[in-house]
């Protein structure tokens, strides 16, 4: 090709570019890259992929991800995607903050949003959280109330702030509306072992416990099978255990990824805490319709959530959050 040519060819591209937008948009879509430790199905991680997944569908990213990295191995991912040209890699840090943070260092160019317990780092290593307290402390009160043993049992992944605040919430919520109820809780120490959380919510159900809060997979299984409710976390299983599953607090990452998404197009992207855009008021959490269970739940108690819905979004009540461990008890 002569210089001629060549030079007529990028000349046709800029000009190109000025007259139509969305061809310049085209030829920059932002690459995006995940990591996570578990399977893209676990609710947790689910949520995420499924909001990247949107804005793929959308033309704005190029999306990779990588399923069931393991800790060890996590750094390595890591790098290869920032090396790889990355602009924004997402993923969680629970387990393996030291290594994520120093990756992080070694690309300061590259934006990181992951979800950690720890403090945002500057210049480019964000953190978020699944912050829906609000969605869980109003599925408490629906557990509350339609509890007949005032016996709920609790199975969590491991006792870190994510999940302790979600179940504090949920107890309290529990709390408002039936004041004997008491709790069983068990950690399962796994982020994806249905047959173990099963056998967790098995052992609550020989307790008495009619009412199970599924924080992991696992557990609605178990109550489908003896016969008794549940309560789902972060997506909504309901479709899946319509007999079973009563109430669901959801986690929507969206408002996250899109602010991360359009910060980093537009050359903003900084080291910060996403947590309050997981919060109803940001649309990053709600409570989901209660379908098969609509004229099941008592209505006094439909009633009572309704209104603390609605306080929590004029900001009249806010969610207490409480990141120690939970205990079994009243």
């Amino acid at each position: 090709m002569s210089a001629i040519h060549r030079r007529h060819l990028i000349a046709l591209a800029a000009a190109l570019a000025s007259a139509l937008p969305g061809f310049a948009f085209a030829q920059a879509k932002l690459k995006v890259a995940a990591i996570y430790t578990v399977p893209f199905e676990q609710q947790w991680v689910s949520r995420i992929h499924q909001a990247l997944k949107a804005a793929e569908a959308r033309g704005e990213i190029e999306y990779k991800a990588s399923e069931n990295v393991t800790n060890a191995d996590y750094e390595r991912v890591m790098r290869e995607y920032a090396t790889g040209g990355n602009q924004l890699i997402v993923g969680e840090a629970f387990a393996v903050e030291a290594a994520a943070r120093k990756v992080a260092k070694d690309f300061p160019k590259t934006s990181f949003l992951l979800g950690s317990s720890g403090k945002p780092q500057a210049p480019n290593f964000s953190v978020f959280d699944n912050y829906i307290q609000e969605p869980a402390y109003l599925s408490g009160m629906i557990a509350g109330g339609v509890t007949k043993t005032h016996k709920i049992g609790m199975v969590g992944g491991f006792p870190i702030p994510e999940v302790n605040r979600l179940m504090h919430a949920f107890m309290a919520g529990a709390k408002e509306t039936n004041p004997k109820v008491e709790f069983t809780v068990s950690f399962i120490n796994s982020w994806f072992d249905p047959p173990k959380a099963k056998e967790a919510a098995f052992a609550m159900i020989d307790k008495g416990a009619d009412v199970l809060y599924a924080e992991r997979f696992g557990v609605s299984d178990a109550a489908r099978e003896k016969g008794k409710l549940a309560i789902g976390n972060v997506i909504n299983t309901q479709a899946q255990y319509p007999d079973t599953v009563v109430a669901s607090a959801l986690w929507h990452m969206e408002p996250s990824i899109d602010r991360a998404i359009k910060l980093v197009k537009d050359g903003k992207f900084a080291a910060e805490d996403y947590g309050p855009y997981s919060m109803m008021k940001h649309k990053g959490s709600e409570l989901a319709p209660l379908g098969t269970f609509a004229n099941k739940v008592p209505a006094d108690i439909v009633a009572k959530v309704k209104a603390k819905q609605d306080a929590i979004l004029a900001g009249k009540f806010t969610v207490k959050v409480d990141d120690s461990q939970p205990k079994s008890g009243k």
